[in-house]
């Protein structure tokens, strides 16, 4: 276990035993064998995934607000204490009357679209139980379709889409999400709690941007969705 692991003995072992070599060579193998430390420590600590990434300012013109066109905002969405907490009904109407989509409550972060560049989302998600069926997190925007990403909740845990498992049991307690997008390697790499969980390829250039809250999936819908987010940041390269 990492937690049993003495850092310090490989450094420690081979210092006591430099008496027996010539001092240029007792030098060299201590040289390696604490690099040898430091890698191992920063494999355990590892690197946040907005290391080398610079913050984009927000302000609250930059979350617009999309809910079922014939009911009032209050009725799908509140924001208080900082938490912004969406749901919807599967029976809900779409986002306009002209829309063929499922029911939503959901921010599109604005004045951010890109399609260039190493953009990145973080935020702090709550899903309680019961929730299912629904995207609490997507980019919208590929060559072909209309989202590159969509990072589903099933039975509280989290999907691509309906396909690949990304991560598990995430009913009832806070969650750190970050999704990176490489446009220029057409990469997209999501990580839970600060650890990579996915990497896929992208659905190609458009005109790309981030969307959070709750979106009802095409089948399989609990009657009730909801999610709470918090500290929603974005980054770019």
């Amino acid at each position: 276990m990492l937690s049993s692991y003495n850092s310090s003995f490989p450094f420690t072992f081979c210092y006591s035993n430099c008496t027996k070599m010539k001092g240029s060579n007792c030098n060299r193998v201590l040289i390696i064998v604490a690099v040898v430390c430091l890698n191992h420590q920063l494999l355990i600590c590892g690197a946040d995934p907005t290391d080398g990434f610079i913050r984009v300012p927000l302000t609250d013109e930059n979350f617009d607000l999309q809910k079922p066109y014939n009911i009032p905002l209050s009725q799908r969405y509140n924001y208080s204490n900082g938490v912004r907490s969406f749901w919807v009904y599967n029976k809900d109407k779409p986002f306009k009357p002209d829309s063929g989509t499922r029911p939503r409550t959901e921010v599109r972060i604005k004045g951010h679209d890109y399609s260039s560049g190493i953009w990145q989302f973080e935020g702090y998600a709550f899903v309680p139980g019961g929730t299912s069926g629904v995207t609490i997190v997507q980019i919208h925007g590929a060559a072909e379709g209309a989202t590159t990403l969509q990072l589903r909740i099933y039975d509280g845990n989290m999907r691509y889409y309906r396909y690949n498992l990304v991560a598990t049991d995430l009913y009832d307690k806070w969650f750190r999400v970050n999704v990176i997008h490489d446009v220029g390697k057409g990469k997209i790499t999501d990580f839970i709690d600060g650890e990579e969980k996915f990497v896929v390829n992208d659905q190609g250039p458009g005109d790309l941007y981030f969307k959070y809250g709750v979106y009802a999936a095409p089948a399989k819908s609990s009657n009730f969705m909801e999610s709470r987010w918090r500290d929603i940041k974005l980054f770019k390269k």
